[in-house]
């Protein structure tokens, strides 16, 4: 790890700290309603219990796999659509606006169609996940794509690349970036649909396990299973910072 890296690091760990400290006082206190918000150290407390007697990793797993199927498949078809909009231009301009619509909307609510076509099963799950992070995918691919400077692509006409050249060589490597910033984006989409449509079908992993906690309220099981979530998404997040990184051309 840079050293550089250290003190944001040291002072992102101490603020959330400091905020769970507050939140344990003023639960303490009884200015928090302990009914609604566990103690920050029972939250702390629980996550043995959990992996032990509540299957945590397995859980993660079933949610990771179905997450892991959905991103390939938002990765792979997102990226290709954006790619087809640009070079389409007349289907960009009619579909675009759709596009944008899609990523805006509660993709989640339309779980009952999903569980009509696919039934009660992991395709329901990663089916859903796929469409809530495709739309962030091709818009961003699109604008990477439409981004790159006039001056690269005049530097590929002064080589005479191929059209295919020119694509491949230059215009998709300078939109790398902007591609990675729609597949995080797209995978963030994804994860948060996937767990949500586990809790509201009671079938998956994470998503199952919030539910059955919530409804044998256990508020602390609750917290901590969301925290893990949030745990594993930062994990996500960093790998896909070091994938871009790997990708990025001149790195």
């Amino acid at each position: 790890m840079r050293l550089a890296a250290i003190p944001p690091l040291a002072i992102g760990f101490a603020t959330v700290g400091l905020v769970l400290g507050v939140v344990e006082i003023l639960l303490l206190l009884g200015l928090l309603n302990q009914f609604v918000i566990p103690l920050p150290s029972a939250v702390l407390g629980s996550f043995g219990r959990l992996f032990a007697e509540e299957q945590l990793l397995e859980r993660l797993m079933m949610t990771g796999s179905e997450a892991l199927a959905a991103s390939v498949l938002v990765s792979i078809v997102g990226i290709s659509l954006g790619v087809l909009l640009y070079k389409v231009r007349i289907l960009a301009l009619a579909t675009e606006p759709w596009v944008a619509a899609v990523a805006a909307a509660p993709v989640v609510l339309a779980y009952p169609l999903f569980l009509v076509i696919f039934g009660r099963s992991a395709a329901t799950i990663i089916a859903m996940g796929f469409v809530a992070g495709l739309a962030p995918v091709i818009l961003k691919t699109l604008e990477g794509l439409k981004g790159v400077r006039k001056s690269l692509i005049n530097v590929g006409l002064s080589y005479n690349l191929t059209p295919s050249q020119q694509f491949w060589k230059i215009e998709f490597p300078a939109a790398i970036p902007t591609i990675f910033v729609g597949v995080r984006l797209g995978l963030v989409f994804a994860l948060i649909n996937l767990i949500g449509v586990e809790f509201l079908i009671n079938f998956g992993g994470l998503g199952q396990l919030i539910n059955d906690l919530a409804e044998r309220y256990d508020l602390a099981g609750v917290f901590a299973t969301i925290v893990f979530v949030i745990l594993v998404s930062v994990v996500i997040f960093a790998a896909l910072e070091r994938m871009e990184r790997w990708f990025r051309p001149g790195r």
